[in-house]
């Protein structure tokens, strides 16, 4: 080579810039920031084009690579920019090999100065460019210093990104927004090549310090446990006040009688409170544990350079050591104290005595670092994979590289020597570093953040769940690096060399951006292949349908999305405790007035000369009046300490977690299919849920199961299938019919009508893959009709549908682990699952899926079909198509071509040839589709075209350029698309239940009754959304939908861009709606305003519209008025940022009580803004129950665990503080009212015993069971009567004007307390029978104490709304206790001056008689005033019970549950809830989507028809049909309808003011004929805008005549 081309040989390292083509500094973390220039990455509406690659490119073999190529010795400096990538070209010939940095100014004058320099090539001077490493540093000493990158980080979002941080609210969130989104922190990762000088320190060891990947969600570890709980223990005031009060009482100055035994009571509560943070956290420490320890495979004899050797220090050593030596305790209290754990230890014994008998050979770890390692894989006599796969070990001679010169470039090199020590070894996840290569098998979970460089795929394609991610099972496509899909063996990747370039780490599960960039050694030539979303592996993600996936780590650890969306787990605090601080201040400032009284008046005493102590003291303990005032504010501050009772605490924490248990154990929130009970992971909120106001919840997998069911479809304007649907249940009861009995009616008719169609089938054909039990779509008339019951047309008709329905797809199919003979359907989404699932069932069965053969079972003969071409779905079309090459008629002429598109109803109309399609046909089919969209169903429609194998190949030739763009491919791809999908002919439609989880709309409507609102925030499309909101009764079709968007032709006179268009939006709707204005005073009566709103109105927003709603106050408060004045919120297509900021958003600005629920690691943000977070233990993945604060199985058990358990916990601790503070106030107040009278010098009325079993167990049992144990109503009526549970909404049980009225209760019987037995020994001293007196102060404070002890009791006992005989012995015992505990003790000499005290107390009447009367007065206020209130002014629990006690409710079972499926439900009478009876203006049938006040404006009509007019087979049998309403007009306000007849007249006059069209008329004839469905065939929902979910009849009409 000659000299001149020597600067550009092949230098060890490369050169990257930072900055993108444009030279802004770009970032993918759309979801929070927003940006100030045009957004590089792609759209949430291409998100789909993202996810799904288009798999035509590999049949038909002409893809070319995406991959950039070039000469590297016809390198100029023009041709450094590379288009394809999101960084410059490297620059060769350089020294150092590092991404370029970019100058951080900090300022913006600077940074627009400075932006020529940004351009400058880099074969500048780089020494005037200011260095920045995007990686973080790591000193010799390997010390970790994130706080320079963060804050690097911080300055290029203000510095680069318009309003980066303004929405944030303080430092913490934006801290936690930084490190979400570190993407411009670049990583270059080297394999087989080794690091630049400068990512290495002077030792030539790598100064990168990328995060492990062993994860910790837990609070604590071992070695941290101790001092970290202690110090948040003691971040809680009250107990750094009761260690100051401990510490002062161990001097003799301040007169304490034993200042060990006084601090007793704070070590039991730190303790305790120990033990059960430290229980919480050792599940997440188990469950850490099990994740760190699964095994996957990891290259072996391959170093890794891009992260240093891990020496493991002497203090991570001792921490290992701490960490190993606590399980191994635990691990011995498991085995010798659990059932379980003695099995589990016989079971290692004997597998340790076999393994030692086998010589020891092949023993796993037996250390921590394999203790309950519960992963499949894990298993370590599974072969090695590259054991079992021979014929893939091949050398350099069996191996085609193919044509050097190509296009395909692939990094394999076969120049590099082969290594056959290098094997994949099984390897703990923990153990994964950056820049490692791993193979994945099937269904194994991915253990890090991947790039996939080659599958078990031909095409490099892979299928992977990502049900712990987003929640849903459907599979999703991921296609490995076309130069790298020709590795496949540990041989293969040791011959390669290569550099990723990378983005940093950011939350976006949809987006990455990065390159894979090699030189090819033969040709000196330098490649480069963009890498998207779709070539990542995720962490948590599962393999499926795929032998095995190959991949470099490139995010580990925390740096990984699945965690970085996790976020850190919070620490909650509840509402109650947060509200308690106020009361304690209150009595900080009491009980310091109480001290500076007793301060102040012994100060005087003693200064006042001459008295009588100068003869019997010698001098003062102070020596001055002033000091002896100072001292006796202190020795006052330890006598008058239980005014802020520390038993208070310890007793909230005892209540809290008998309630966490009482939930854990609750048979009726267990969920038997899962095995899964009611856990409470954060036992001190439980309260909480009896003040939710709203609720905010995920939507697949939630609300729904995720499985899609086909019911019905239209083939040749003939409707088939019949199904009940939760959204026509709750159509009908809003029309008043008794949907219960209806119910039960249609479902015995399609049980019938499906044995019916079973045989039918059975019948036609023998059919391998006919399951009887899986059959969803019900229609015997298919049946018949597939049967040529109808003639030979509709028979081709159905016939032709069902095979359409079989031919265009995607799924694959595999064997059936319990039966082989039977196959598995595995689909990208659970809709597509549906449709071949019912093809199958009625006799076109998918056998197999090959590369471009579909091999289907008709009517039991298997049939082959070539595909030449599919179209895939994407959010953008909206549909996909499937070509299938039809064979020639004969020799001579040429094949045809079928094309079969199916998609959205308004796409496929949109794009139908007008001249070919009958319009009668096409009206029945729209409103036959508007009728399915009525019932809550997804619709769908099919069509299909006829195509001349001329005309196919010319618009191929098209295809494959379009599929061989390297810019905008997708675009063109559609483009292209576009051309073929045209001119169809419609074969019907089909329409798809998203199956809701049983009891959601019935849970739902309990939730609206008892006032709490639920808003549904979901990542899915609109019309998704807007389905399942029908079919759970969030929306029903009296609603008008207010839609929020950002842009569309029927809003562009609202503004010039999307952030006007939204706030004129926003404010238009408040103003028109409302009658608001969005101002501040808006807001400020929006939040004491809790009632459910009263109209008819739904908001419906996307995901782009919502970030902008939430970007600026105004915006915001428009937003949220907006909101809280609708019946229901929808917003879809929303990023888990944009979930938690809605969360936020409600629970600051309107100072409510939030809950979020979701089950997916997408909901995980949500769940930790939220007040409560309940995850969803479903079979959608666990990622949100391990963050959140409860876990059940199912939505409907959310109704339970906030009507009934949320309900009492809130009451029960609503009495029971209140209670403690008002007992522990009587008893300190007579030590006070007794310091009047000896001068407050600190002397103990009460022997010093009495101070220790006052709160220990003369009151202490009872208050903490009121706390435990009380029920207002059982929970049989608190779910049967839900509008009790707003009273916790309305915070009526706790505030502090009831805590203030209990103390001044507890002022009054202090003093009765104290008096009382003043009184009576002031004048005579009253004696014994044998002479001794009763002068002693101790002797006085027993009656003292007796009428306290009692009082507080009986007082205790009047609070509870339950009687039982467990709480009144535990009072009884109490009481007891407290005369026992004084005759026994007083029997001691222990007891000095108190010795004897019993028998002279005792014995004299007069104490009896000041304890009655002391105790009678005490009690008869409030006595008095809760009769009178019962009486004049019940509350709604009395009127409740009253009803109860009357026998309201005996018709309900124990144990009901409106929720449960399994459970006969029961309609409440109507005179059980009055209108005036619960608290607040409230009419609870405002909130189940009742009759509103405010009529529609479209005057929609409402027919109530009963189910039984709608009876096929009277069609069938030409009856008569006429009917007279079983509703009466009083039930629902409408005039009933006598006949079909007279319905038919309704719709006439009603259309005789304006023209009648030709789709009326066909309207008119189907109702006449029953071929549609009339009970609501005319109802539908109003919408401000047009919105995509919503299907109706005409509209189809108009793109049908447009198309």
């Amino acid at each position: 080579m000659s000299e001149d081309n020597n600067s550009n040989n092949i230098p060890s390292h490369i050169n990257e810039t930072s900055r993108s083509p444009n030279n802004k500094i770009l970032s993918p973390f759309d979801d929070v920031f927003e940006f100030g220039t045009s957004d590089p990455f792609t759209s949430n509406e291409n998100r789909s084009q993202q996810e799904h690659q288009n798999k035509s490119n590999v049949r038909t073999g002409s893809s070319k690579s995406e991959g950039t190529d070039r000469d590297l010795s016809s390198d100029s400096p023009q041709e450094k920019n590379d288009v394809h990538s999101f960084t410059k070209t490297p620059m060769l010939g350089e020294d150092m090999a590092k991404f370029e940095s970019v100058e951080i100014f900090e300022n913006s004058d600077s940074k627009d100065v400075s932006t020529q320099d940004l351009n400058q090539s880099t074969r500048g001077d780089m020494n005037e460019v200011k260095r920045m490493r995007f990686a973080t540093l790591r000193d010799k000493t390997h010390s970790k210093n994130l706080g320079v990158d963060r804050s690097r980080t911080m300055k290029w979002a203000q510095q680069n990104i318009k309003k980066a941080f303004q929405d944030e609210k303080n430092i913490d969130e934006a801290e936690d927004a930084a490190r979400r989104n570190r993407s411009s922190e670049l990583r270059s990762v080297y394999f087989n090549l080794p690091l630049p000088n400068d990512m290495k320190d002077e030792d030539g060891k790598p100064i990168m310090n990328y995060s492990r990947n062993k994860i910790r969600t837990t609070k604590y570890t071992p070695l941290s446990f101790f001092p970290k709980n202690i110090f948040n223990q003691f971040k809680n005031f009250a107990n750094v006040y009761f260690l100051i009060l401990i510490i002062l009482g161990a001097f003799q100055i301040f007169g304490v009688p034993n200042a060990g035994l006084a601090a007793v009571p704070l070590i039991v509560i730190v303790i305790l409170t120990a033990i059960k943070d430290g229980f919480e956290d050792s599940r997440r420490t188990i469950l850490d544990m099990e994740v760190n320890n699964t095994k996957t495979h990891i290259l072996d004899g391959m170093e890794n350079d891009n992260v240093p050797f891990d020496n493991v220090s002497l203090w991570r050593k001792f921490k290992k050591a701490n960490t190993r030596l606590m399980m191994q305790f635990f691990q011995f209290l498991s085995e010798h104290f659990t059932a379980t754990g003695k099995e589990a230890r016989k079971d290692r014994k004997l597998k340790e005595m076999r393994m030692k008998r086998a010589g020891g050979k092949d023993l796993p770890r037996n250390s921590l670092d394999s203790y309950q390692s519960y992963r499949p894989s894990a298993d370590y006599t599974r072969p090695s994979y590259d054991m079992i796969r021979p014929s893939l070990e091949y050398d350099n001679n069996t191996i085609n590289y193919g044509d050097k010169t190509n296009s395909n470039a692939t990094i394999l090199d076969p120049n590099l020597p082969l290594r056959p020590e290098c094997k994949f070894k099984k390897n703990y996840w923990k153990n994964v570093r950056v820049g490692d290569i791993v193979r994945v098998h099937n269904n194994d979970e991915i253990p890090a953040d991947l790039i996939i460089l080659s599958t078990s795929d031909n095409d490099g394609g892979c299928y992977v769940e990502t049900k712990n991610l987003d929640g849903e099972t459907n599979l999703k496509v991921r296609q490995s690096l076309k130069c790298s899909s020709n590795v496949k063996t540990s041989r293969d990747i040791t011959r390669t060399k290569f550099w990723l370039e990378s983005e940093g780490p950011h939350s976006n599960l949809y987006l990455y951006q990065g390159n894979l960039k090699w030189i090819e050694s033969d040709t000196n030539t330098y490649h480069n292949e963009p890498i998207s979303i779709n070539n990542m592996l995720l962490r948590g993600c599962t393999l499926r349908n795929t032998k095995w996936a190959m991949g470099v780590v490139l995010f580990t650890g925390d740096d990984t999305k699945i965690m970085l969306n996790s976020g850190i787990t919070p620490t909650k605090k509840s509402r109650i405790s947060r509200e308690l601080n106020l009361s304690v201040l209150f009595n900080f400032v009491f009980l310091f007035c109480l001290c500076f009284v007793a301060g102040i008046i012994n100060g005087v005493y003693y200064s006042r000369k001459p008295e009588s102590r100068d003869f019997f003291e010698f001098g003062t303990i102070a020596g001055k009046p002033a000091t002896n005032g100072f001292v006796s504010f202190w020795v006052a501050l330890i006598l008058y300490q239980s005014l802020v009772p520390i038993s208070l605490y310890i007793s909230i924490e005892i209540i809290k977690t008998a309630q966490a248990i009482f939930i854990y154990l609750d048979v009726m929130l267990y969920n038997t299919k899962l095995d899964y009970p009611c856990t409470p992971k954060s036992w001190n909120i439980s309260d909480d849920l009896g003040q939710i106001e709203y609720i905010f919840s995920d939507k697949t997998g939630t609300l729904t199961q995720n499985v899609m069911e086909f019911k019905k479809c239209t083939i040749n304007g003939v409707s088939y299938g019949r199904a009940y649907t939760e959204a026509l249940a709750g159509l009908r009861k809003r029309q008043g019919i008794d949907v219960e009995e209806e119910g039960q009616r249609e479902r015995e008719a399609i049980r019938i009508d499906r044995e019916e169609m079973i045989n039918k089938l059975e019948s036609i054909s023998n059919n391998s893959q006919f399951d009887p039990e899986r059959l969803t779509f019900v229609s015997k008339e298919y049946a018949n009709d597939l049967d040529g019951a109808s003639g030979d047309i509709q028979q081709k008709c159905c016939s032709h549908f069902m095979l359409a329905l079989g031919l265009c797809h995607t799924v694959l199919v595999e064997k059936n682990e319990q039966d082989p003979n039977k196959l598995e359907l595995q689909a990208q989404s659970p809709d597509e699952a549906a449709l071949v699932t019912t093809s199958r069932d009625v006799g076109f069965s998918l056998i197999d899926n090959k590369k471009n053969i579909i091999v289907l079972e008709i009517q039991g003969v298997q049939k082959e079909f070539e595909v030449l071409n599919i179209l895939e779905f994407n959010s953008t079309r909206k549909r996909m198509s499937c070509i299938i090459k039809l064979p020639a008629k004969d020799a001579n002429s040429n094949p045809t071509v079928l094309l079969i598109c199916k998609g959205a109803d308004s796409i496929i109309y949109s794009r139908l040839d007008t001249t070919k399609n009958e319009e009668s046909l096409l009206e029945k089919t729209a409103l036959h589709l508007e009728q399915y969209a009525t019932e809550g169903l997804r619709t769908l429609c099919v069509a299909q075209r006829e195509i001349s194998w001329t005309e196919y190949m010319a618009w191929s030739e098209k295809y494959n350029v379009a599929a061989e763009a390297l810019v905008d491919r997708e675009a063109e791809l559609d483009k292209v698309s576009e051309l073929i999908e045209r001119d169809l002919i419609l074969l019907g439609g089909t329409a798809i239940e998203d199956k809701l989880q049983d009891g959601v709309p019935d849970s739902i409507a309990l939730l609206a009754e008892a006032g709490i609102k639920l808003w549904v925030l979901t990542g899915d499309k609109v019309e998704t959304a807007i389905n399942i909101g029908f079919s759970c009764n969030v929306l029903n079709t009296d609603m008008e939908l207010l839609v929020i968007k950002a842009e569309g032709d029927d809003v562009q006179d609202l503004g010039d861009n999307p952030e006007s268009i939204v706030l004129n939006l926003t404010s238009k709707y408040l103003h028109e709606k409302f009658g608001l204005s969005g101002t501040e005073e808006d807001l400020e009566n929006a939040k004491n305003d809790h009632s459910v709103p009263k109209n008819d109105f739904a908001v419906i927003i996307d995901g782009e519209a919502l970030k902008i709603a939430l970007t600026g106050p105004e915006m915001r408060r428009n937003f949220l008025l907006l909101c809280k004045n609708c019946k229901a919120v929808l917003c879809c297509r929303v990023s888990p940022s944009q979930k938690a900021a809605v969360v936020k958003l409600v629970k600051q600005s309107l100072d409510v009580m939030t809950l979020a629920i979701g089950d997916g690691s997408n909901d995980v943000a949500m769940i930790q803004s939220a007040d409560v977070g309940v995850g969803i233990a479903g079979e959608e993945g666990r990622q949100a129950v391990m963050c959140s604060d409860f876990a059940i199985g199912q939505f409907r058990y959310l109704t339970r665990l906030l009507l009934v358990h949320g309900r009492w916990c809130y009451k029960r601790l609503a009495e029971m503080i209140p209670q403690f503070f008002y007992k522990n106030l009587i008893f300190t107040m007579t030590l006070f009212w007794y310091g009047v009278h000896n001068d407050f010098d600190g002397s103990y009325l009460f022997e010093f015993t009495y101070l220790t079993f006052y709160n220990l167990a003369f009151t202490s049992v009872p208050v903490i069971l009121l706390g435990v144990l009380d029920q207002d109503v059982s929970d049989k009526i608190s779910l049967i009567v839900p509008e009790l549970y707003r009273s916790g909404i309305l915070r009526k049980d706790w505030n502090q004007t009831k805590f203030l009225w209990y103390m001044f209760d507890g002022l009054y019987q202090s003093a009765i307390c104290y008096f009382f037995p003043y009184l009576v020994y002031r004048r005579n001293m009253i004696v014994t029978n044998n002479g001794l007196g009763l002068d002693h102060r101790f002797y006085v404070g027993v009656p003292v104490t007796g009428i306290a002890v009692i009082s507080c009791n009986m007082y205790i006992l009047m609070g509870q709304k339950r009687w039982d005989w467990f709480t009144g012995l535990f009072i009884i015992l109490s009481i007891a206790v407290y005369f026992g505990w004084t005759g026994i003790w007083s029997s001691s000499l222990n007891s000095y001056e108190f010795f004897k005290s019993a028998d002279r107390v005792y014995s004299t009447p007069s104490f009896w008689a000041v304890l009655v009367i002391g105790i009678f007065f005490c009690i008869l206020p409030r006595f008095t005033f809760n009769s009178v209130q019962q009486m004049i002014n019940p509350t709604d629990v009395d009127v409740v019970k009253e009803m109860w006690a009357n026998g309201a409710y005996d018709n309900y079972p124990e144990n009901y549950d409106p929720t449960d499926p399994e459970q006969k439900k029961i309609k409440r009478d109507d005179y059980m809830i009055g209108d005036n009876m619960f608290e607040g203006e409230y009419n609870p049938q405002d909130a189940v989507g009742g009759d509103s006040a405010m009529e529609s404006r479209d005057s929609v009509i409402v027919e109530e028809i009963p189910m039984d007019s709608y009876d096929k087979s009277a069609r069938d049998q030409d009856q008569d049909i006429r009917w007279v309403p079983s509703v009466s007009s009083d039930v629902t306000g409408r005039a009933p309808m006598k006949s079909m007849d007279s319905w038919v007249e309704g719709r006439r006059s009603m259309n005789q003011s304006r023209v009648r069209t030709s789709l009326d008329r066909t309207r008119e004839s189907m109702l006449a004929s029953n071929q549609l469905d009339n009970r609501y065939s005319v109802e539908r929902a109003r919408v401000s805008l047009d919105l995509p979910g919503l299907t109706q009849a005409a509209n189809l009409m108009k793109k049908s005549s447009r198309s």
